[in-house]
């Protein structure tokens, strides 16, 4: 097996929990896989489908998946075809065709096509060796995305009794992972649970305010690389894709009510790189499945825990760190209650309304997301904080709480048990609210007797007191709280409640671990170029050709033969036979042109994909540099009076790279003169003081107060001139 995974697929090792299944799988027993985005569950079916004498049918509900799936079998010399709505009637005859033949080893199908009895007809006339069917819990009603259609696969065990069956997905309960098992008819499976953390993810929560500015300050950092915005609604993805292009952010939409040719047109360019931003529906997905999404917003409330998990899913399927950043807000949750009063089965109206009770409760933590996203899928972390979510990133420190506590419960006492948070708060703050004054609850002593307490504080006390079972927070469109008997005790007692609050806003990102080597960034930027033209020349995507890892390894150890170059993560043999020679070439000449030694790979531990799990503080996430000649480059070009864009273009770099560099110079001590990289006086003056005037050193807000007509390319060069070391230091200060 090892022979045949790095021959075809580039790797040395198997990724935890792969092995033990596929030799399941090759011992023709029947496997339920729960594995998370990105942990190599494809592989669990292509390995065996290379072994097995017949063909392996993959069902698969997206379509867009189903051609990257083949593009990559394709690039790495394995024969497989699918088949979809997208062929034209002789395309479908012709594939069938030479399925029959025995030409394909793998042949994916969308689960409508498998409810057509001539197309059963036709599979009975083949050889399959294996069914696997991808996004299994597709066929639970208990799941959070229930399709009709893969109820028809049920006949499968029926019609192909020694056929065995993998089933796959990423999400899925213990109430699912049973439902799945009795729909399939699997025969005593192997079920194989992997670890469902996914550490090079970055998991935030922002509250939805300004959440425009502060979605383009996060593309914006992000700039070049890819990104997924979610949306509520069809109109939403189209208009805020319009406002993103407006403000210099390519970006395109993707629902299920535009024609298939467009659709289809607009994935194509987001896949190929064209352009780095796709705004979707959370409803529909998206059937874009691409490994190298750097950043993942959701920008309205997801219907659903394991529909959240699911979708930050797409992010970073190479390992790489990537982010994934929710923003929240109480009306987005009137939106969704509004759809699930239109509900007509009772029950689906419950499931529905306690599934998106549990995204809100995500949302209000004050403890680690990540541990408690894991729990709800049954899986505990022993770290009780992950270092990579905003709650445990943040700077903490712990408060008495109880004063305020006790305030809380007696106004929910005092105003009849009836009323939700939001209420409660306004009562406690003194508001001269309509609703409030009908109530007549301006004449209750808790009245206005928290009125320096903001509705942060508030929220989170009364989310706390919940969490402690002091209170019960009701389930329905209009929640409402109520004291406990705890409560009430702890009303008339003497007991305290302690808690902690952040010290500082959490940073956008959170930090991981850098690389052992880190990359050379010019190289860097040169193979991607150079994997870019080879893709386009194949009409293929991108990351088809090489991977981001696998170009981060190259950039990083240098190979100088092909013998070496076989060591990269990733480099099967056709990759070795068809690219070595223009990315040796390429790396050679670069090389040897700035005096660069290679250094050895280890293969069995490079190519093994291991994630790190080790993390530190931001600033180290995006790897520097090694390289001294690359700065003195930059320094040089800049000591030559160029722009930042001047040195872009000549060093084939982005411009907001050379930024950096010109940061990394100075706060390494270098005396460089940048007054022609400064804005006029006049307009320095007024951004030097919305810095001073906000406290702030990022971008964003210091922006946001100086409005549009300032880009963030001047604000960004003024900030390296005047707070090299990222702190800003008053005027007045000694």
């Amino acid at each position: 097996m090892l022979e045949r995974l790095k021959d075809h697929f580039g790797f040395d090792a198997f990724l935890p929990g792969q092995e033990e299944i596929i030799t399941t799988v090759l011992d023709k027993n029947d496997a339920l896989v729960l594995m998370p985005t990105g942990g190599g569950k494809s592989l669990c079916y292509q390995l065996p489908a290379l072994c097995f004498d017949g063909l392996t049918v993959v069902v698969s509900p997206l379509i867009a998946l189903m051609k990257d799936q083949v593009d990559n079998l394709r690039a790495n010399g394995i024969a497989g075809a699918y088949l979809n709505s997208t062929l034209t009637a002789s395309q479908s005859a012709k594939v069938q065709a030479m399925a029959k033949n025995g030409d394909f080893k793998i042949l994916y199908l969308a689960p409508e096509r498998l409810a057509l009895p001539g197309f059963r007809q036709f599979l009975s006339t083949l050889t399959v060796s294996l069914f696997a069917i991808d996004e299994a819990h597709c066929i639970s009603e208990w799941g959070h995305d229930f399709r009709p259609d893969y109820r028809n696969l049920k006949t499968l065990r029926r019609d192909f009794p020694d056929v065995p069956l993998i089933a796959l997905t990423a999400t899925a309960t213990e109430q699912v992972q049973g439902d799945i098992i009795a729909q399939l008819g699997l025969r005593d499976p192997g079920v194989f649970i992997s670890g469902l953390n996914r550490s090079n993810l970055t998991y935030t929560v922002r509250h939805k305010r300004k959440a425009f500015d502060a979605l383009v300050d996060l593309l914006s950092a992000h700039k070049n690389e890819s990104a997924i915005v979610y949306c509520f609604s069809r109109k939403d993805t189209e208009n805020l894709a319009e406002d993103l292009d407006a403000v210099g952010l390519k970006a395109l939409p993707y629902h299920a009510g535009l024609s298939r040719e467009m659709r289809q047109d607009n994935q194509e360019k987001f896949i190929h790189d064209r352009v780095p931003i796709i705004v979707a529906t959370i409803a529909f997905g998206m059937g874009i499945d691409k490994p190298d999404v750097r950043l993942l917003v959701h920008y309205d409330l997801p219907r659903s825990l394991e529909g959240y998990y699911q979708e930050t899913g797409r992010a970073g399927r190479d390992g790489l760190p990537s982010e994934c950043v929710l923003f929240y807000s109480l009306g987005d949750k009137v939106k969704h209650d509004f759809f699930i009063d239109q509900m007509e089965q009772v029950e689906e109206k419950e499931n529905a309304r306690l599934k998106l009770s549990q995204v809100v409760e995500y949302c209000e933590l004050n403890t680690c997301r990540r541990r408690h996203l894991l729990a709800y899928f049954g899986e505990i972390p022993q770290d009780a904080n992950c270092g990579g979510c905003d709650i445990c990133l943040t700077p903490r420190e712990e408060y008495d709480a109880t004063e305020i506590a006790q305030k809380i419960l007696s106004a929910v006492i005092r105003t009849g048990q009836r009323f939700g948070g939001r209420y409660i708060a306004q009562v406690l703050q003194g508001s001269g609210s309509k609703k409030v004054k009908e109530n007549g609850h301006q004449d209750l002593t808790v009245f206005g007797i928290a009125r320096e307490s903001t509705d942060d504080d508030l929220k989170q006390v009364t989310n706390a007191l919940v969490n402690q079972r002091l209170m019960v927070k009701s389930v329905g469109t209009y929640p409402t709280l109520s004291v406990t008997a705890e409560g009430m005790a702890f009303l008339k007692g003497r007991d305290s409640l302690t808690l902690d609050k952040p010290k500082a806003v959490a940073e956008n990102s959170a930090g991981f671990q850098a690389e052992a080597i880190p990359p050379n960034l010019e190289l860097l930027e040169v193979l991607r170029d150079l994997r870019t033209n080879i893709a386009d020349q194949r009409n293929l995507p991108a990351y088809v050709i090489f991977g981001d890892a696998s170009l981060r390894q190259m950039a990083s150890h240098l190979p100088k033969s092909r013998e070496s170059f076989s060591r990269i993560t990733g480099v099967g043999s056709v990759k070795l036979e068809e690219l070595s020679g223009p990315f040796l070439k390429v790396i050679v000449e670069y090389a040897e042109a700035n005096g660069l030694a290679e250094i050895p790979i280890d293969s069995g531990r490079a190519n093994a994909r291991q994630r790190t799990s080790g993390r530190q503080r931001t600033g180290d996430r995006r790897s520097r540099d090694s390289s001294s000649s690359t700065l003195n480059h930059t320094k040089e070009l800049v000591e030559l009076k160029l722009s930042v864009d001047e040195i872009a273009q000549r060093r084939s770099l982005a411009s907001s790279t050379v930024a950096g560099q010109i940061e990394r110079l100075v706060q390494d001590g270098a005396a460089l003169d940048l007054d022609h990289l400064m804005p006029p006086p006049e307009r320095m003056e007024t951004i030097k003081a919305a810095f001073l005037r906000t406290g702030d050193v990022r971008l964003a807000p210091v922006r946001e107060s100086l409005g549009d007509g300032y880009s963030y390319d001047e604000i960004r060069m003024v900030r390296i001139a005047l707070f090299p070391n990222g702190v800003i230091v008053p005027e007045h200060a000694e």
